[in-house]
């Protein structure tokens, strides 16, 4: 019967994962899989975790893994196994990161290869420097949509400004829409397909195409090109906020020196028990809390404190995780495990910080799901009836009335804002801790 009722964590790393909404929807979607008994999508370290039976484990996470895709066609799936081992930068050390806050810490990536395997080969195809915290990837994508806009902004301003035969006028907007907005409607096409109808992509490709089909052409392609310039912001509002976060990472240690009798061995800070001896160098991040039994040093707090000024520290006096050693060797006796040490604690907050939702965000995506498929039944209706029961009214002009509703009304900034909103505010955080 307890074997019955024993379920499995596993996490998986999202690459690519740049949208709050996005991340809500493969959350939503992988909790309702069967054999799921728990799912969270963490934003800031774009990490999956989830609980399942024991029944077909390796089966299951290959189809949590085309669920993601299916969901999020642009998110690349990572076993968090696999970053671990390429984000490690140093050889002779086994780190076992199997506790929920071990995957986070080593930000900086060794360009490993991939092994011989489908899943290692899908996680490094991408061309970034880290495994979600550096987004190299997030800034190339930002200027790469900077050049599409510009270009569209500017074949836009030709068409408009310029006296043109109309079929040249209509060409230079249909090619303006397509650099600008391609994207938006192939995913609308996408998700039609896939039977998610009544979303962003949606409204804003029937809105402009809508336009297009009455005749207003700048209209059109200049609602898209608002609307993806708000998804620019938002994506470099996402990067800043992630690299003030990723900056906390630097807090975590890599290893530490356990002491074995005349003799030190580089572990991993996991494997260190409470009353073990460790060694502290100079210039190594004390590991894990403890009291200083030997030596003396100056060491620099000031990634937990702010003081600018090192601290002396001498034999009997106690240390936290995240001091920096300056001059002297310490011998340290370990007073905490590593998942109780104060690094630990402060990366583990910042995590439970970005993965536990507030009452409001819950609330905004619920009323998303609601308020999208309303929206278009009110166009709907505001289309057909004003012509059928005013008199003198055209469909032409009730048509259009009905596509600025749909434009005005797109739900995508109520959804992001939210959320977005609180990401911000954590991102702010450790710059206000230095």
């Amino acid at each position: 019967m307890g074997k019955a009722a024993a379920t499995t964590k596993r996490e998986l790393q999202l690459d690519g994962l740049d949208c709050a909404s996005c991340a809500q929807k493969i959350e939503n979607g992988v909790g309702k899989m069967e054999g799921i008994t728990s799912c969270s999508v963490n934003f800031v370290n774009q990490k999956l975790t989830f609980e399942m039976t024991d029944n077909d484990n390796e089966e299951l996470i290959m189809q949590v893994k085309k669920k993601v895709r299916t969901l999020e066609p642009q998110v690349k799936v990572m076993d968090i196994k696999d970053a671990n081992r390429a984000s490690q930068g140093i050889n002779n050390v086994s780190v076992h990161h199997q506790q929920d806050h071990a995957d986070i810490g080593s930000h900086k990536h060794a360009q490993d290869k991939p092994e011989n395997s489908h899943e290692n080969h899908e996680g490094h195809n991408h061309d970034e420097e880290g495994h979600g915290h550096t987004h190299d990837h997030g800034a190339g994508s930002t200027r790469r949509m900077s050049i599409r806009l510009g270009i569209g902004a500017v074949l836009t301003a030709i068409a408009m400004f310029t006296s043109l035969p109309n079929y040249w006028e209509l060409a230079i907007f249909l090619v303006a829409y397509v650099i600008i907005g391609g994207d938006i409607v192939l995913q609308a096409v996408k998700n039609i397909v896939k039977g998610q109808v009544f979303d962003e992509y949606f409204l804003m490709s029937l809105a402009t195409i809508g336009a297009f089909g009455v005749g207003q052409y700048p209209e059109g392609v200049a609602v898209m090109l608002f609307y993806q310039i708000g998804e620019l912001f938002q994506g470099i509002a996402v990067n800043r906020s992630r690299k003030s976060i990723s900056s906390m990472m630097d807090l975590r240690p890599d290893y530490a020196n356990l002491k074995v009798g005349s003799n030190t061995k580089r572990v991993a800070p996991e494997e260190i028990k409470i009353g073990d001896y460790i060694v502290v160098k100079p210039g190594e991040k004390i590991p894990l809390d403890g009291k200083v039994t030997e030596g003396s040093s100056m060491v620099d707090t000031s990634a937990l404190t702010g003081e600018s000024v090192p601290r002396e520290i001498e034999a009997g006096q106690d240390v936290l995780s995240g001091f920096i050693n300056k001059n002297g060797v310490l011998t340290i006796e370990v007073t905490k495990d590593f998942g109780e040490s104060t690094v630990s604690k402060i990366l583990e907050l910042v995590q439970n910080a970005s993965s536990k939702k507030a009452p409001t965000e819950n609330f905004i995506t619920k009323f998303a799901r609601y308020y999208t498929p309303v929206v278009v039944i009110v166009a709907l209706l505001l289309a057909l009836v004003p012509p059928l029961i005013i008199s003198g009214a055209t469909f032409s002009d009730w048509i259009y009335r009905a596509l600025i509703f749909l434009v005005i009304s797109c739900p995508c900034a109520l959804v992001v804002s939210i959320p977005l909103g609180f990401f911000g505010g954590i991102g702010a955080a450790p710059r206000l801790v230095y």
